[in-house]
């Protein structure tokens, strides 16, 4: 922490539900891009209602730069109608309420309990994670989740939520 102080999610969000979407928008695919689609995104829907009555096709054609444009938005506008369903539209606090949600695994889930809601349940792993670890012979898993259950001994746990972001 004290070499990289500024270290921060890259993602542009206001509220936990702008992060969970563009964490959704960020596979395989860069923050920079999630950052320019969201921009005009968050204007157009502000709330998990708005993105669960969205018209798919027009939710597709805002996201499609971000690449597999169908897939995230399916799975966006799903998510969001669990979210209106089961949590009143907000945005749930535990991992697994949130990996129940469609487009969201352990990394997503990370994310954002980590960076919206200050709660460090594990480590983001995501493939730069993965080389890095690998590289720097803390790990010699390729599985995401066993390279977090290896990486979070390591690291104390009020540092898990940036610890992705000092190796990248």
């Amino acid at each position: 922490q004290a070499a990289y102080p500024a270290a921060h999610c890259e993602l542009n969000f206001d509220t936990p539900l702008q992060l969970l979407i563009a964490t959704i928008l960020s596979a395989q695919c860069t923050d920079q891009r999630v950052n320019l689609v969201t921009a005009g995104l968050f204007k157009r829907y502000r709330r998990a209602q708005d993105f669960a009555a969205a018209d798919l096709p027009a939710l597709e054609q805002a996201v499609k730069t971000t690449g597999f444009f169908r897939n995230k938005a399916k799975n966006i506008q799903a998510c969001c109608r669990a979210l209106v369903a089961r949590f009143d539209g907000e945005v749930p606090r535990t991992m697994d309420e949130l990996t129940a949600l469609a487009g969201v695994g352990r990394k997503t889930a990370n994310v954002v309990l980590g960076n919206a809601f200050h709660i460090n349940v594990g480590i983001v792993v995501d493939t730069h994670v993965t080389r890095l670890a690998n590289r720097l012979g803390l790990t010699q898993q390729s599985d995401a989740v066993k390279i977090e259950q290896e990486l979070m001994p390591l690291v104390p746990r009020e540092q898990w939520t940036l610890f992705s972001h000092w190796l990248i």
